[in-house]
């Protein structure tokens, strides 16, 4: 803040009109004082880290200028010439609250002139030498950012707990051991380039040169994975038999908010910020703020507890140049946000444990495996070993446990889902966490059975994690595949292009076509190359291209009606009638969700694309 402090032997101003749409509504719209300390006062974006304590400092300063110079009346003046850096309205007109609050608690006589108007005034400076002052005023960074104490542990299988530097590892625990290396041990990582990153051209993904750097984007291919990926989240969500509520809404919130400034102080430095009409507003780093605004509206009743919200939030996160990687490290990322409200923390827990069950589940189905960090207190651990124990049951292997600060996060137990990824670097995807804060900073509450207002735990998920860590977690195995000498692929429910039909010249393009049209209206993806080119050529491209089944049509196929399939999972040829490509592929799909392409057919009427490495 800044501020200009005259001591006056006369002041008087006049309220004319609207500088900003909303301004403060005048308590006067004219005042005239005599002997006054006029306290000119600009409010900086600045300010709004720490409005409260700003508010007390202007206060003492303008107090302690007005006893030296025996003034008899202090005026605020909200005056925005002093900056070019303002804060918004939400802010500014708090601040200029508590300092008329403080100076009158103080009991001295004081007036303060309304924010957002303009005005005429007059001023008559006394002219001595403490009659014209200049002022900034600052603070320190709040406390919540200093560094916070944890204290890691392994949990075995039966509860016991080990130091990270004596437990003995089995031979089947190098994924624990990598991650509690990094972790609790904070030892270096070894560099190297993902080989995930070749496989992105394949599908279109990469980052926009064009944007911010840490933003994606997705061609023809790359976007149809996309939208499968947030269809199955969705799928995921309601595979836990609750009642799951889609919503959707905004992605920016003003910052002005008590309860948005609250949650948004969790994040830090990873906020996004822009100002807009004296307004400081963020960009959601989930779908917490959008979620909570909304459900804080509805009239609920403990007969429909528990019950989800969902949406596909993009989020953004500040994330340091320096460590961003395509699909996994971003600043805009997709999050599938689900949030659970519980009847009570017992509910919480039974919920909790149906959640990391199916997490666990999500990620076997793509033959991975994750190894765990619960952040917890140790009251919470304490009081609640055995709901820990039913945890790892499901995991069937150790925890990493790190222990943290009483009061200091609004949740009692966050757990981090991690894959070790092919550079033996661990690698968060999912998460689940038990809030206990936030439905009350929110105004989110029920009515219990006696008629009282209940605030419920919270739980927030990610059964699969960002869509961009899924895909990442699929490349990634494809990766490791490649490694241990298999073909590297992308699960057919979504592989862009299913089935590849290659005629031997164009005279068995008709047949391609009717082929192309049985296994379209069954639902699958499906394409022609109809180029003028050789048959090995044109099945290696299809190959590069990771397309699951490939199908050569000639004149045997036409005259026998059965087809030479190479199918690339099994990594040999069969022969099969379409009806028994189409079952087969429809029983490897069951249970996934479907999308047709959008590209054509024919693949000379498709787009060019760099060559694919």
């Amino acid at each position: 803040m800044r501020m200009l402090l005259i001591h006056a032997d006369e002041f008087s101003y006049e309220v004319k009109s609207k500088a900003i749409p909303e301004p403060e509504e005048p308590k006067s719209f004219k005042a005239f004082v005599k002997n006054a300390l006029v306290a000119f006062c600009t409010i900086e974006k600045n300010d709004e880290k720490n409005p409260e304590a700003i508010a007390f400092k202007a206060a003492e300063n303008i107090i302690d200028v007005f006893n030296k110079v025996k003034a008899e009346n202090i005026v605020i003046y909200p005056y925005a010439h002093l900056s070019s850096d303002l804060a918004s309205k939400e802010v500014a007109i708090p601040i200029l609250e508590n300092i008329e609050r403080k100076i009158n608690e103080e009991g001295f006589k004081v007036y303060r002139s309304p924010f957002g108007w303009y005005k005429s005034f007059n001023l008559n400076c006394k002219g001595h030498p403490l009659s014209e002052l200049s002022r900034t005023i600052t603070v320190e960074k709040e406390e919540g950012a200093a560094e916070i104490k944890t204290e890691y542990a392994i949990m075995d299988l039966n509860g016991n707990l080990h130091h990270p530097l004596e437990y003995n590892y089995k031979p089947e625990e190098t994924d624990l051991k990598a991650l509690v290396e990094k972790e609790a041990l904070k030892k270096e990582l070894i560099g190297g380039k993902p080989k995930f990153l070749d496989y992105c051209s394949k599908f279109s993904i990469e980052w926009e040169p064009y944007s911010d750097i840490g933003h994606m984007r997705y061609g023809p291919e790359g976007g149809l994975i996309f939208d499968l990926i947030s269809e199955y989240a969705w799928q995921v969500a309601n595979s836990l038999e609750i009642p799951i509520f889609s919503v959707k809404g905004t992605n920016m919130f003003n910052v002005a908010e008590p309860p948005v400034k609250e949650h948004a102080k969790l994040f830090g430095e990873k906020l996004y910020e822009i100002k807009v009409d004296e307004k400081t507003l963020i960009l959601r780093y989930a779908a917490c703020h959008q979620q909570f605004a909304m459900v804080k509206d509805w009239i609920i009743s403990h007969k429909q507890m528990p019950f989800g919200t969902f949406e596909v939030a993009d989020s953004y996160r500040l994330e340091k140049s320096g460590e961003l990687l395509l699909c996994f490290r971003v600043r805009k990322l997709h999050m599938p946000d689900l949030h659970i409200y519980c009847k009570d923390l017992e509910n919480a827990k039974e919920i909790s444990l149906k959640i990391h069950e199916k997490i666990y589940e999500e990620i076997r189905k793509l033959g991975r495996e994750y190894v765990s960090i619960y952040n917890i207190t140790k009251k919470f651990f304490n009081e609640n070993k055995s709901f820990l124990l039913k945890l790892l049951s499901i995991e069937k292997k150790p925890v990493l446990i790190n222990f943290v600060p009483e009061g200091r996060f609004y949740w009692v137990i966050n757990v981090e889902y991690t894959i070790i990824d092919e550079l033996n670097r661990p690698r968060e995807i999912a998460t689940f966490q038990i809030d206990v804060g936030n439905s009350k900073r929110f105004g989110i509450h029920y009515i219990d059975e006696k008629g009282e207002k209940v605030y419920p735990p919270i739980i927030h998920t990610a059964l699969i994690g960002t869509i961009e860590r899924y895909l990442f977690t699929l490349l990634d195995s494809a990766s490791k595949k490649e490694a241990e000498g298999l073909k590297p692929s992308l699960p057919l429910w979504l592989s862009p292009t299913q089935v590849r039909l290659i005629p031997i010249n164009q005279s068995y393009l008709p047949e391609a076509l009717n082929l192309s049209e049985k296994l379209k209206s069954a639902l699958i993806r499906v394409d022609i190359d109809d180029r003028e080119d050789t048959v090995p050529k044109k099945v290696l491209l299809a190959e590069k291209e990771w397309i699951p089944y490939i199908l050569v049509i000639g004149k045997k196929e036409v005259e026998t009606g059965k087809l030479t399939v190479r199918v690339r999972e099994e990594e040999k040829q069969k022969i099969m009638l379409i009806e028994d490509l189409i079952a087969e592929i429809k029983s490897k799909t069951k249970g996934y969700p479907f999308k047709p392409s959008t590209l054509p057919m024919l693949l000379s009427k498709k787009p060019v694309y760099k060559m694919v490495k």
